[in-house]
């Protein structure tokens, strides 16, 4: 068994040791041809690479290169729940086969069919689509992340995948455990944040089983047919059983109304939402609680607790692209959106109060 002719090692996806776990682990796919790799993307968190094989084209998941905090990037979870998920109401890929531990790439890792569509990662991506097709899309994508809220834990084998009680509470103390890990400088914002959302905790609703990073360029979408159709959701590294609010506020943080200048400065999904034919934010929102029975009334703090979360996890990004070690581009001039994203945050617990 040999490293494929040609094929230089990547970045965290070394040839060799990947040949060898290949023909191993999955010879009916592999086959006895040359394979190919190529960087998809180094994300925001874990890097994701795309394989060409004989048996067709394979995904393979792998944390961050350094700068990994406790908890994050659990490579057994994400796998474990899109095995769970196969073939319910939620479009998965199919999961192949994992990797726990460390002798291969050196990180645990997973490998899992590639599945068809794309992702709408960009505003030029979208902005190709018709007014016709973004509002699908949109309606789409809440009515998808009403379906996972709505799947029984238990009926998918997931019944133990995290403990709904204290969920936020538990989730304040991971995120500022995560800020004094990774901050890079002094930002009294997000530090007066965690403390207005440690203490204006909503009651406990129900739990159901939360993805923790739900938007639109994380599903690959098919705009080929007559109507899009979501065909798989994707990157479930913060999955868990929690409060469903807390997904949707978070959803809503990522979506970019039109008209919204401040939302431009902030990178993640910036623009993309921004045109004609997508629903608002507030539209969503509506869609969501009449798909699932929800009560919105607190809907502003679980929009504020989204702000700190996705401000926590760019400042992450941003101390890893000092110190060298993100691949992929997109990281340089995170930094910047930190502080707006904490203001945004605290604007919308003021909300909530009046």
């Amino acid at each position: 068994m040999t490293s494929p002719p040609d094929l230089p090692d990547l970045p965290g996806l070394p040839a060799a040791a990947v040949d060898a776990w290949l023909r191993e682990t999955l010879p009916d796919i592999v086959g006895d041809r040359p394979w190919t790799a190529e960087l998809i993307s180094g994300g925001l968190s874990n890097i994701t690479y795309r394989l060409r094989t004989a048996g067709g084209g394979l995904v393979l998941r792998r944390p961050p290169l350094t700068g990994a905090l406790p908890s994050a990037h659990d490579m057994g979870r994400e796998f474990r729940v899109l095995t769970a998920l196969r073939g319910g109401p939620v479009p998965v890929p199919e999961t192949l086969a994992q990797c726990t531990g460390t002798d291969v790439i050196g990180a645990p890792f997973y490998v899992m069919r590639e599945a068809p569509g794309v992702v709408l990662r960009t505003p030029e991506g979208t902005a190709a689509l018709t007014p016709t097709q973004r509002e699908a899309i949109g309606e789409l994508l809440i009515d998808t992340l009403a379906a996972l809220h709505g799947i029984d834990p238990g009926e998918v084998g997931l019944s133990d995948f995290g403990r709904p009680e204290g969920y936020l509470a538990r989730q304040l103390r991971r995120w500022g455990e995560q800020w004094r890990r990774s901050r890079t400088r002094s930002l009294p914002d997000v530090d007066t944040l965690l403390g207005r959302l440690a203490d204006r905790l909503p009651p406990e609703g129900r739990s159901a089983i939360v993805h923790g990073d739900f938007r639109l360029d994380n599903t690959l979408v098919d705009v080929t047919g007559p109507v899009p159709a979501i065909t798989a959701v994707l990157d479930w590294e913060l999955s868990t059983l929690g409060d469903p609010l807390a997904d949707l506020g978070l959803a809503l943080v990522y979506w970019h109304d039109p008209g919204d200048d401040e939302r431009s400065t902030i990178p993640v999904a910036a623009g993309l939402t921004a045109h004609p034919g997508f629903p608002t934010a507030a539209r969503l929102a509506e869609r969501y609680a009449k798909r699932t029975g929800a009560e919105l009334g607190a809907l502003p703090y679980y929009t504020a607790f989204g702000c700190l979360k996705l401000a926590i996890i760019l400042e992450g990004v941003h101390a890893r692209y000092l110190s060298g070690r993100t691949v992929g581009e997109g990281y340089a001039g995170v930094d910047a959106a930190v502080p707006l994203l904490a203001a945004r945050g605290l604007r919308e617990l003021s909300r909530r109060a009046n």
